[in-house]
């Protein structure tokens, strides 16, 4: 019997290779994921290593690959067939005293023979078994690319195996539960909202402010430092005229600590500012003088829930020397997989204060339940 291990790509590159290298009677006895040899396979994805077995009398060297022909566990199970019937048939034609070809027994058959089919179906039985287990690997892998969760987060899962997916969902609702937390603390004092341009700050503290204001019945202050945005302290002059909330523009420091000052009597101070990128330091390092000036009782990192992976560590990163405390996760109503806020509340460690779900002041916010999330990071309910 001749054994060829094969490091490939993927199952595809392998069954063409085998097919043509060792034809189309080889079979494959196992198949795991290993690291490419040499330092640089560190940092590149794991590769497939296959091992493929042939009879020594299977061997065929003038067979050529056919264009567009699979192989798949059928073909395995039938070239195993044929080679048990060859055995029978040649060890009739070799018994002594039969002219002709008599039916082989368990009693007759040589100990060799019996070794040999002994294991050819060992073979055959990993062959099954590595094949359900790949399969229900891609499912798994599909799974959490479709409800858009990193893979890398649930890494301790993927290393073990399941016989379904939906074992799998099981211990990931266990993940879910350690480490996607709600705070229900009650806002009071002054409460700071920082984050990325395009997220929705100005929205959402008009939401949240209408929220304390109208349905909690608090005395709310609205202070803004937001003024490099075109319209931002008129749409947020606007709702505060709407809901008659007290409202600041405020530009210097100095201008913050008399704001601060004549606000003194709320019971909240909602306290907008302008959106900074991550990855500018010196405008993160302005944001933090304005905080520091503040002396915050709350600072809520504000993120969109349509955040691609890749950024969602930058934003975390550069935003928290801020000292953020809480999340409010917004424009979820424009997703339709929420895997983000499993990688959002992972990642950065924090509570969630509150989601958003829409445009309309100040009806969508609101402080979530963990079953609510928990069934939308499934992918089993949808916003809208």
């Amino acid at each position: 019997m001749v054994i060829k291990k094969y490091l490939v790509k993927d199952m595809n590159e392998a069954l063409t290779r085998i097919r043509y290298e060792m034809g189309k009677d080889a079979i494959i006895i196992s198949q795991r994921k290993v690291k490419k040899p040499g330092i640089f396979g560190y940092f590149k994805p794991k590769m497939i290593e296959v091992t493929a077995a042939l009879e020594n009398n299977k061997i065929d060297p003038n067979w050529k690959q056919k264009k567009n022909d699979e192989i798949d566990i059928n073909e395995s199970i039938n070239s195993i067939k044929k080679l048990m019937k060859d055995k029978t048939k040649e060890l009739n034609n070799n018994l002594e005293g039969s002219k002709e070809e008599i039916a082989v027994t368990p009693a007759v058959i040589d100990d060799n023979i019996k070794d040999e089919v002994k294991e050819i179906k060992e073979l055959l039985n990993k062959v099954i078994k590595n094949t359900a287990k790949e399969k229900e690997e891609d499912d798994i892998l599909s799974y959490l690319r479709e409800i858009d969760v990193e893979d890398e987060l649930v890494e301790e899962l993927l290393s073990k195996d399941y016989d379904n997916l939906d074992d799998f969902k099981e211990d990931f609702k266990k993940l879910i539960k350690e480490n996607v937390k709600i705070s229900n603390e009650n806002l009071q004092g002054k409460v700071v909202l920082v984050g990325p341009t395009g997220v929705g700050k100005t929205t959402t503290i008009a939401k949240l402010a209408g929220r304390l204001a109208l349905i909690d019945k608090k005395k709310v202050g609205l202070i803004t430092i937001d003024t490099y945005r075109i319209g931002a302290v008129d749409q947020l002059r606007t709702y505060a005229e709407i809901m008659n909330i007290p409202f600041k523009v405020v530009i210097t420091l100095k201008e913050m600590e008399n704001a601060v000052e004549e606000l003194k009597d709320c019971d909240i101070i909602l306290i907008d500012t302008t959106g900074r990128s991550s990855k500018n330091t010196m405008q993160i390092s302005e944001l933090r003088a304005f905080i520091h000036k503040i002396t915050p009782d709350n600072i809520m990192l504000v993120i969109s829930g349509t955040t691609k992976n890749r950024d969602i560590d930058i934003i975390l990163a550069g935003y928290r020397e801020l000292n953020y405390e809480k999340l409010i996760i917004t424009k979820l109503d424009e997703t339709t997989a929420y895997g983000s806020i499993y990688n959002i509340s992972k990642k950065s460690g924090k509570t969630i204060a509150y989601i958003t779900t829409g445009q309309n002041v100040p009806d969508d916010i609101k402080s979530p339940a963990f079953d609510e999330l928990e069934k939308l990071i499934l992918g089993e309910d949808s916003i809208c």
